[in-house]
Order: C-alpha cells, then structure tokens, then sequence
C-alpha cells in the first residue's frame, strides 16, 4: 500500500514530462517533516524506448499446437504443411471440447514434432466447419499432404488418441 502511494505522483505524469525534473510532495527529509528538495531525472531512454511483445513457451506443447486465425492461415498452415496435422474442431460452449483438447495437446506434444495439431474454434470459423463437413463437436480430423485420411467425434481416451496418430504418421 505504501509502494502506491509513492509511486502515484509519478504515474499520474504525462508522458510529455517524464524528463523534467521531478519533485515528489511525498518524500519528507529525516531531519524535519518539512518535503525535501530532492529532483530526479528519469532516464531518457526510458521514455523513448518501444514497447514490444515477445512471446515464448516454456513447455512442447506450443510449440506444435496453434490457433487458427482465417482461412489464408488454414491454408498456409494445414493444407500446404509437409507434417500431418490433427485438426481439432471444438467451441469455447463445448464441454467435451474442454476435455479433449488437452488430451489431444499432450499426444501431440509427445511426438516430438512429428504431427501438428491446430485449433479451429467453430463458432469464429464457420465456414471452414461446413467445408469439412463438421456436423458436432469436438471432431477432429487426420490431414496429409492436404488431404483428409481419417476423422473422429467424441471424446476418446489417451490409448485411442495414440493409436490415432500413429496410424495417421504410418510406419
């Protein structure tokens, strides 16, 4: 509580005057409760540096599972990919979908790069459901090289998932 009320002085500043001197009514010197005469400076380059984003993950499972973003990203990422992926049709309303997906991320995360594995939230994508003839969800799909070579509705357990993927990565 203490660290706020210190620091709402200087958030309160705009960003035009972060490099004027700055004097805070709150510091009192030791010696007399009179508000010391203390001027700080901000560093400059503090103020002019960008702000960027850098995201990163920590565990396998990001590395080979993404979210589709439209139709020219399904495009680029599942039917011109030269791994097969598994494409996991679900809802953010799907219970089950809840319930698989995770399931579903670990399998994949666990063959090491061999399959991928994207996300194609039904409810933001519809027409790519009604291109693959999704009819309920959570339904996932088996591609390579473009193509469709096996499907699924439901939930399945992890021995399922596993015999699922091999047979989609062959011998």
């Amino acid at each position: 509580m203490a660290q706020k009320l210190l620091l709402r002085p200087f958030l309160s500043i705009p960003a035009k005057q972060l490099s004027a001197p700055l004097r805070s009514p709150l510091l009192l010197c030791r010696v007399s409760a009179a508000p010391c005469n203390l001027t700080w400076r901000l560093p400059v380059p503090f103020t002019t540096v960008p702000a960027t984003t850098r995201t990163f993950s920590t565990t396998l499972v990001f590395r080979h599972t993404f979210n589709i973003q439209d139709g020219d990203d399904f495009q680029d990422r599942v039917l011109k990919s030269e791994k097969p992926v598994v494409i996991d049709f679900h809802a953010q309303w799907c219970g089950p979908c809840k319930i698989l997906g995770p399931r579903l991320e670990k399998i994949v995360a666990k063959q090491k790069g061999k399959v991928l594995m994207a996300k194609v939230d039904i409810d933001d994508h519809t027409d790519l459901a009604i291109e693959y003839e999704v009819s309920a969800v959570p339904t996932v799909l088996a591609m390579k090289n473009g193509d469709v070579v096996d499907k699924f509705v439901g939930i399945k357990d992890e021995d399922q998932l596993e015999a699922f993927l091999k047979k989609l990565m062959g011998p």
